[in-house]
């Protein structure tokens, strides 16, 4: 089971496909804030902060932010969940369960 903290950076899969430059940049790089929970339908949602650009914030339901990448479409992608850590910046904050 994967786990993730407030705090944690974590990039997504489209980083495996960048040139350097990009890389450079922080592009597909994200700062988790947390789990919210849906107003209207409880639903959960991870909030979380790119590394890049304007650096607004984003939700996206939970079970889709820990989902694995569809490798039928992204054959050429090697990381297996849709976003996975790539450093633990704070050993506290909210544990966030992967399905």
């Amino acid at each position: 089971m994967n786990r993730f903290h407030s705090g944690d950076i974590v990039q997504h899969f489209k980083r495996e496909t960048l040139d350097e430059e990009a890389l450079t940049q922080n592009k597909y790089l994200y700062k988790i804030i947390g789990v919210a929970t849906h107003s209207e339908t409880g639903e959960p949602m991870m909030v979380y902060q790119p590394l890049y650009d304007e650096q607004g914030m984003y939700v996206r339901p939970l079970e889709m932010f820990l989902s694995e990448v569809d490798h039928e479409k992204y054959p050429q992608i090697k990381q297996r969940y849709r976003f996975e850590l790539v450093e633990r910046l704070s050993a506290k904050g909210i544990d966030i369960n992967c399905l």
